[in-house]
């Protein structure tokens, strides 16, 4: 796998937590990872990657962080061709507002695959108020996650 880029949406620092736990094991296990800076709002930095992982937390009645609304917005603005690219997305929310929960990770997914960026293995989401461990509950997901994307990638 060629280096993987982490796109945060965080809020209150629980989804930026979890990427930089997940940043330090990926590259124990000699995979190099990129972060997005989180004021990042340009398209052309997910142009071109094959590889993206998104930790999103849910703000507001189930939007993306504050921080991640100028990058979405661009997206779906400028509608960037994200084919080719591969992404995984772990969400944080909490169920007991089930409405909106997760809906920070869920519009990220649902833009990157109407944009045509395909997403390997299932969305992981965890539910704040059963879970408040939630770089544990992500650790436990990314070996999973990983051998998609070994099933998924050529080399």
């Amino acid at each position: 796998m060629e280096s993987l880029l982490i796109v945060v949406g965080s809020q209150s620092g629980n989804a930026a937590m979890v990427a930089q736990t997940l940043k330090n094991r990926l590259e124990q296990l000699g995979i190099g990872v990129d972060m997005l800076p989180e004021d990042c709002a340009d398209p052309s930095t997910l142009v071109g990657r094959s590889w993206v992982l998104v930790c999103c937390s849910t703000h507001g009645a189930g939007d993306v962080p504050d921080n991640l609304v100028a990058l979405m917005n661009e997206l779906a603005d400028q509608s960037v061709d994200l084919d080719g690219m591969a992404y995984g997305v772990i969400a944080l929310g909490d169920r007991t507002y089930s409405d909106t929960f997760c809906g920070g990770g869920r519009r990220v997914d649902g833009l990157f695959s109407l944009l045509g960026a395909q997403r390997v293995g299932s969305m992981l989401e965890i539910d704040a108020s059963t879970q408040p461990f939630a770089d544990e509950v992500a650790l436990q997901w990314l070996p999973g996650w990983l051998q998609d994307v070994k099933t998924l990638s050529p080399h």
